[in-house]
């Protein structure tokens, strides 16, 4: 790994102080299976928390616990025995859920690819009552099953209250209210894609705080443009910066994710595009704040990260398609990314030159136009197929929308044959479809540049909206509306249900609505 511990130093100093805020259980609920319902469950009220702290329970009983609302942080119990002294200790299982399916689906049947140890649960012993105990894991949920596992025949136990300290680095007070006049559906939307913003944000901004919880720079780039339109942490966005510039892979490359603990550290996770997308993090960052001495520290590396991306050109001037890369762009096993890859690489190369021309660095600025030029006219060559009206990807030509959406995003046509390149996408709607919000962002930045704002709205309401009407509290990291149990990992109990690149209604309600 490539180290620049000053720069590590400089993204230490930055890491902010979370705010808490204790939040209490608002019902006690029974899961219910109901294939009307969202992934098949249903909730409903059993009884008020006022009922709850009278009730008992022994070996065996169980009860679901609903905080109202989606939290990050720590829980705490205070817990006592009823009956006889307790003559053996309490064991007591915990298990939290985003979603109704991980408190009512049993964590034994889990067979997916990631580990299990994602899923969240806690085994408690305690040996003496009363107690109050605070868990040390930081948890992210909104529901909780309590399972008394065992005691004794001589006690039950009652619990007077089970809390959470509620933790982020988001001040809401700094995000401005929305204009009246906005319908109440997008107010709604605003908000939740708020909250979902604001329980990634910790000490970076991390992905998921239920899983992975890290800081990759794909879920960065478009937090960073939610986050200067609500909270404005802008600090939040340079710590970020620093950590990736700071701690880079043995060629120079910006890596994927970082984490932070025990210490400061680079994955070794390669990603063609997020690489390149340090160089549009690092001029969203400039536009937002006008930060010319970061801009200036930081830019050989954006530079570097678009000299690398262009080695990987064959000599048509098109990314070389093969078995030694990695490209994420979305979750689809049938997805050929090269294409995408491409308009990637044009698109953070015409962010390159913005930036290059603002530090007045102009030979550097020549480089970048030459190959803005020389894969533009590359693109239209070898992967525009004019019959079609599409752009192809691979060896196998396939046409995807991950492809005709980025390609609109690099602007490699002219401005209206850009917007009739969507209008066909809608048209003909390859089989080639969009798994996550991610690309459904992409999907609506590109409806918006080129003008059509109605058609970037109904595709919001209609996507989000509908993540809304299933009973979002905040917003997934995947979502298709034909299969709602849809998971790269093999199972929806390990799925992410609040995910920082499904913040972004907010950016663009506030960007393109106000």
């Amino acid at each position: 790994m490539l180290i620049n511990q000053q720069m590590v130093e400089k993204a230490e100093k930055l890491i902010p102080s979370l705010q808490s805020k204790e939040v209490e259980v608002q019902d006690i609920i029974e899961v219910i299976a109901d294939d009307a319902s969202f992934q098949g469950w249903r909730i409903m009220q059993s009884m008020t928390p006022q009922v709850w702290k009278e009730q008992s329970y022994g070996k065996g009983d169980s009860f679901n616990v609903d905080f109202g609302d989606h939290y990050v942080g720590y829980v705490k119990l205070a817990i006592r025995s009823v009956g006889s002294p307790p003559d053996a200790p309490l064991k007591l299982k915990l298990t939290f859920g985003e979603m109704p399916c991980e408190i009512a689906e049993p964590f034994e049947s889990y067979e997916g690819w990631l580990s299990s140890s994602w899923l969240q649960e806690e085994l408690i012993f305690v040996d003496v009552l009363p107690a109050e105990i605070k868990l040390p894991r930081r948890y992210c949920f909104r529901y909780i099953k309590v399972e008394v596992l065992d005691t004794s025949v001589k006690y039950k136990v009652a619990f007077d209250y089970i809390n959470c300290d509620a933790v982020t680095s988001g001040d809401i007070s700094k995000v401005t209210a929305l204009t009246p006049s906005l319908s109440q559906d997008i107010v709604e939307m605003d908000r939740i894609a708020i909250k979902t913003l604001q329980d990634c944000m910790q000490t970076v901004f991390e992905d998921g705080p239920k899983r992975d919880r890290r800081l990759w720079i794909g879920d960065l780039r478009l937090q960073a443009q939610a986050n200067y339109y609500t909270f404005q942490n802008n600090d939040l966005v340079k710590r970020c910066l620093y950590l990736f510039a700071g701690m880079r892979l043995e060629d120079g490359t910006v890596g994927a994710c970082v984490f932070e603990k025990p210490y400061a550290h680079v994955d070794d996770t390669k990603l063609y595009d997020y690489a390149l997308f340090f160089v549009a993090v690092l001029h969203d960052y400039y536009e937002a704040t006008q930060d010319m001495d970061t801009l200036q520290e930081l830019w050989p590396i954006a530079l570097e990260q678009l000299e690398i991306g262009l080695s990987r050109l064959d000599v048509r001037g098109i990314v070389t398609d093969d078995s030694t890369w990695w490209c994420f762009t979305d979750w689809h096993d049938e997805l050929n990314k090269q294409a995408s890859a491409q308009a990637v690489l044009i698109y953070c190369l015409k962010h390159g030159r913005e930036l290059a021309s603002i530090i007045g660095k102009t030979e550097q600025l020549k480089f970048i136009t030459e190959n803005i030029d020389f894969t533009s006219n590359a693109s239209m060559q070898y992967l525009w197929d004019e019959k079609a009206g599409f752009f192809v990807s691979g060896e196998e030509r396939q046409i995807s929308w991950a492809s005709q959406i980025w390609m609109a995003l690099a602007e490699v046509l002219p401005s209206k044959q850009n917007s009739l390149l969507l209008t066909r996408l809608f048209e003909d709607s390859p089989s080639i479809g969009m798994t996550t919000p991610y690309l459904y962002h992409h999907l609506i930045e590109a409806l918006f540049l080129v003008g059509n704002k109605e058609q970037a709205i109904a595709e919001m309401k209609a996507y989000w909206g509908a993540m809304m009407q299933d009973g979002a509290d905040t917003f997934w990291e995947l979502y298709n509306p034909n299969d709602k149990k849809l998971s790269p990992y093999g199972s929806n109990l390990i799925n992410s249900y609040c995910h920082a690149w499904s913040c972004t209604p907010t950016y663009f309600i506030r960007k393109y609505l106000i």
